[in-house]
C-alpha cells in the first residue's frame, strides 16, 4: 500500500467541501432518498428536461463520475478515499440497475469510471474486512489508559 501525500488529503477535503453545496446537498439526498428505478425506462422521461429529478440525477451522478475518474487515474489515493468514503457505492448500486439502458441511450461509457471504481472498492472492502474485523475482536488498545509516571 503506497502512502497518501498531503494532496490527497487535501483534495479528499475539497470535493467534502462540494459536496456541501446546497445544490449538490439535495441531489445527494434525492439519489439516496428517492431514486430507485428499476430501469432506464423509468428515468428516461426526465432525461435533459431540466426537470428536477433530472438536475438532482445528473449532478449527483456526474459528481461521482468525476471523483471516480481522479481515483481511476491514480490522482487521488484509492486506499485513502476507499477508506473514507462509502457514498460511492450507495449511488453505484442506485443506478446500476439502469445501467445497460442508459448506456444506450446516453453513450456506451456512461458512469464507467464509477462502476470500475466501485468493483474495486468492493474488493478493497472485501479484502480489508478481515483484518479490521480481527483488530475490532481484539480490541482496540487505542482507549486503553496507560499508568502515568510517578
Amino acid at each position: 500500500m503506497q502512502r497518501s501525500s498531503p494532496n490527497d488529503v487535501d483534495l479528499i477535503l475539497h470535493l467534502y467541501e462540494l459536496r456541501r453545496d446546497p445544490e449538490l446537498r439535495r441531489a445527494r439526498a434525492f439519489m439516496l432518498t428517492e431514486f430507485n428505478p428499476k430501469s432506464w425506462e423509468e428515468v428516461r422521461p426526465h432525461y435533459l428536461t431540466g426537470d428536477e429529478v433530472d438536475r438532482h440525477f445528473r449532478m449527483a451522478t456526474s459528481y461521482w463520475e468525476m471523483v471516480a475518474a481522479f481515483v481511476n487515474r491514480g490522482l487521488l489515493d484509492e486506499d485513502l478515499f476507499f477508506d473514507t468514503h462509502g457514498e460511492d457505492m450507495v449511488v453505484w448500486k442506485k443506478v446500476e440497475p439502469i445501467i445497460v439502458g442508459a448506456r444506450k441511450h446516453i453513450r456506451p461509457t456512461w458512469l464507467w469510471n464509477l462502476e470500475r471504481m466501485a468493483r474495486r472498492h468492493l474488493e478493497w472492502r472485501e479484502r480489508t474486512y478481515k483484518s479490521a474485523n480481527t483488530t475490532i475482536k481484539a480490541g482496540s488498545k487505542l482507549g486503553a489508559k496507560k499508568p502515568r509516571p510517578r
